[in-house]
């Protein structure tokens, strides 16, 4: 996991030479492209010593107190096989932006690096807010199932369609009849940069200006 955050991105603590952020992969397509366009060639690394810096980085807190119980599952946000009714006491979730983002391409080169073929999982691509509601609602009907009474789901959504569709208000609605208590919506205006307005972000006009979380809590 670590090796995968460090494949490309603009500075000497990636293997990649300069680079999109890593937030914004590219394929290796792509990144022939930018090596092409700016003269570079593709700089040897150590690798080992890369990935121990950076670990180091993440681990600077420190690490998980002995005897914690923890587990990576995947699985589908609507089909969590694997908690218990009412066992949960907070979900995280930041689904898929409707029509927005090609998520398979954009993977493409952590997916190469892994050894995986995107084709052959699906992944949500929903072209209609409509669709994208039901999508909501089921995932947030299985939030229901697993979270605790008093428990919370946050829900990452933001502003698409040049800000005529807002989805923290699609959240709402998918919540209507399940048993969630309407929270807050906190909404982070971000700055822009450079990198933004490579994206078609401007001046809080175009793109995805604002990130919204949407935060519910288990009747």
């Amino acid at each position: 996991m670590v090796a995968i955050s460090r494949l490309s991105g603009h500075s000497s603590g990636f293997f990649s030479g300069r680079s999109m952020p890593p937030n914004q992969a590219v394929s290796a397509r792509a990144q022939k492209q930018i090596n092409a366009r700016l003269g570079v060639e593709p700089p040897e690394r150590d690798v080992a010593a890369l990935i121990l810096r950076k670990t180091r980085s993440l681990l600077r807190c420190g690490t998980a107190p002995a005897g914690a119980e923890w587990a990576f599952q995947t699985g589908r946000a609507w089909d969590l096989r694997f908690p218990e009714d009412a066992s949960v006491d907070l979900v995280v979730i930041s689904p898929p932006f409707p029509d927005t983002v090609d998520y398979a391409a954009d993977n493409g080169l952590r997916c190469w690096y892994a050894g995986i073929d995107p084709g052959k999982f699906a992944i949500d691509m929903h072209r209609s807010t409509t669709s994208w509601t039901t999508m909501v609602k089921r995932a947030l009907s299985e939030q229901a199932r697993v979270l605790k009474p008093g428990g919370h789901s946050a829900f990452e959504v933001g502003e698409v369609r040049v800000g005529s569709v807002l989805l923290e208000r699609r959240v709402w609605s998918a919540a209507e009849d399940l048993p969630f208590r309407k929270f807050c919506v906190v909404v982070n205006q971000q700055e822009f940069t450079r990198t933004s307005h490579t994206w078609g972000v401007a001046d809080g006009r175009l793109g995805t200006n604002t990130i919204r979380i949407v935060r519910l809590q288990r009747a």
